[in-house]
């Protein structure tokens, strides 16, 4: 009889283990396609919604976009007392429209004087890597702001950048 009820047994635990693990497999395969069906109406909704208007909203202010460009700058950098390394930077203005450039050349002395005393304080180091050329640009683009206020620069191109 103990023969019998072991079999018995066996029996038993060898069905409820395949039932056991269909059960995590339809689990797993229930959550793997739920998040898919997620991911597919998330995308359905980023890429519906106003797709159409960003993009004319873009080519429109790429079109309207005048460059004005400035003198060519060359600085010595702050060095402490080492040997003297040069800074020349070719700079473009992007303008929103022709009407600015009118607002910005009167004030093209005082662009030129923050520029200067911002650029001769910089090190080699602080133009170092992309990081440190995004800094500057940012930092022109703030100066540059201020000294033209009516007016509105949308961004700073570089043409040129040499350190020496």
């Amino acid at each position: 009889m103990t023969d019998v009820t072991e079999n018995d047994e066996d029996g038993v635990q060898e069905e409820a283990a395949p039932k056991k693990g269909r059960g995590r497999l339809l689990l797993i395969g229930g959550a793997v396609a739920g998040l898919l069906l997620a991911a597919g109406v998330g995308a359905f909704f980023l890429m519906g919604t106003g797709g159409g208007q960003s993009t004319s909203v873009a080519a429109s202010t790429q079109q309207a976009s005048v460059f004005y460009d400035l003198p060519e700058i060359t600085v010595n950098l702050n060095t402490n007392g080492q040997a003297a390394e040069f800074l020349k930077v070719s700079i473009a203005l992007e303008i929103q429209d022709e009407s600015m450039i009118e607002v910005i050349e009167p004030r093209l002395p005082r662009v030129m004087d923050a520029f200067q005393v911002y650029l001769r304080e910089l090190r080699r180091s602080d133009l170092e890597g992309s990081a440190g050329i995004y800094r500057l640009k940012e930092e022109l683009q703030r100066r540059i702001n201020l000294a033209v206020y009516p007016a509105t620069v949308e961004n700073i191109l570089f043409k040129e950048i040499l350190v020496q």
